[in-house]
This record gives structure tokens, sequence and C-alpha cells, in this order.
């Protein structure tokens, strides 16, 4: 069956990757497999319309066009707001990164990111995204996700970015109900071994968790549990703010 015209476009846009923000007309058609002409119509009507921007040297990147409308997500926008004063008290307390991150698929997306000149190294960005066994999180996320999306991760493959992420079903299935227990995770080392994430849950006007709120620190901080009350106050601000019942 021939693609449709909106799925070329969508193949063309889903070539840029953090890995890969820019790109030239041969490396895009390459990683669509679209011809080197239709590659060169679509790419052409995408920089016209501002959702593509052509450098310089000729690669191509995301244009601002396409930031400003994926910015009006209404998932993302609202809460993203709500939340925006209590992440930054969480950081002006703890100087560390402080990150928003809510469910999409089987995966972490990150609203939010603060982060301070001194605050250890993360791997994460605005927009980016983890599985979730492996973040602090994500780990709430699926934690409070459902028996569905547990089990459905729980039978994939569960990457491994350090010796401490959780890749054993059963150790990871025990860590979730420990995290639904105390409504807490902290993951020491899981993406990085130089980094401990604390997270807690963000909850709706259901009562739902419609979002997670952690803060980044040193793995070397003999102290990390000192921050899961800040974390916790920080989340259940929001969601007393978003309405959830108490």
């Amino acid at each position: 069956m021939a693609q449709s015209v909106t799925a070329r476009v969508l193949q063309v846009l889903a070539a840029f990757s953090a890995e890969r923000p820019e790109l030239t007309l041969t490396e895009i058609s390459r990683r669509t497999a679209l011809p080197l002409t239709t590659t060169h119509r679509i790419v052409g009507e995408l920089a016209e319309w501002g959702a593509l921007e052509r450098a310089t040297d000729g690669r191509y990147r995301v244009g601002l066009r396409l930031w400003e409308v994926g910015a009006l997500a209404p998932r993302g926008l609202g809460l993203r707001e709500t939340a925006m004063p209590f992440l930054e008290d969480l950081y002006e307390v703890t100087r560390q990164n402080v990150q928003l991150a809510v469910l999409d698929g089987d995966e972490a997306v990150f609203l939010e990111r603060l982060s301070g000149r001194g605050a250890v190294r993360v791997l994460t960005r605005v927009g980016g995204r983890l599985p979730l066994h492996a973040t602090g999180v994500g780990q709430v996320l699926l934690a409070f996700g459902g028996a569905e999306l547990q089990e459905r991760v729980l039978a994939g493959a569960l990457k491994r970015y350090t010796d401490r992420t959780l890749c054993d079903p059963e150790d990871l299935r025990r860590a979730l109900a420990e995290v639904r227990r105390t409504g807490v995770a902290v993951t020491a080392g899981h993406v990085e071994l130089v980094a401990t994430s604390v997270a807690a849950p963000v909850r709706g006007p259901r009562g739902d968790v419609v979002a997670a709120l952690s803060v980044v620190v040193p793995s070397a901080n003999s102290d990390t549990m000192a921050f899961v009350p800040v974390v916790r106050a920080a989340a259940m601000g929001i969601s007393r703010r978003l309405g959830a019942p108490d």
C-alpha cells in the first residue's frame, strides 16, 4: 500500500533525533527510505512553513515553528505552568537538577528541567525521552501506570545503562511495589553512576498520577534520603494546585 503524504511528512520529521539534530537532504532521504526527489519536495515545503530550517552549510534542523506548535500541547502546557513555581522552589532549596516528566507510551517524556552550574551531570533534556525502568520519574510513572503497562514493560527489553540498572523483571517488579508502598522512588546510579534520583508522583483531579517530579543529586551524597521530604512536598503542592483530592 502506498504511503500517504502525511505519513511521508512524519517520516521526514522523525528522521531527526537528539543524536542527529542536523541532517543533509541525502541523509534524510537515506533515513526515511524515501526517493531523493520526494524528500527534496517535502523538506522544501516544511522549510517554507518553518517546521525545518536550513543552516548555512546546507544541513536541515527542526524549526522554531514546530517547537511553537508542540509547546501548545495541553497535557504539557498547563501542567508545566502549574508546576513551575514548585520546581523553582525545589531548585532553590537543593541547587540540583529538578525534573518534571509525564508518561507517553512506554517512555517518560521530560517537560521541564532546572539545573545549576554545579549540579551533577544527567542525560535528560526538555522534550527528551528515557525508558521507564531506568529512571526515578519513570519508575514512579510505571508503578502507578496500571497492570497492563507494567506487564508490557516487564516483558520487553530492559536497556542496561550501568551495572545498577534494574534489568531483571522480578527485581523491577519488587522495586515498583516498594514505590507504591512508600510513594517515592530512589534510583542510585541507574542511568549514570554519579547520579541518584529521588522522585514522587504528581496527581490530577481524579487522584490518578499524571506526572512525576524528581531531584537528581550526586550519588556520593551520603544523605540522599534527606531530599525525600522536599520532593514529596513539591509534588503534593503541584497536585493540590491541579485539584487532586487530599
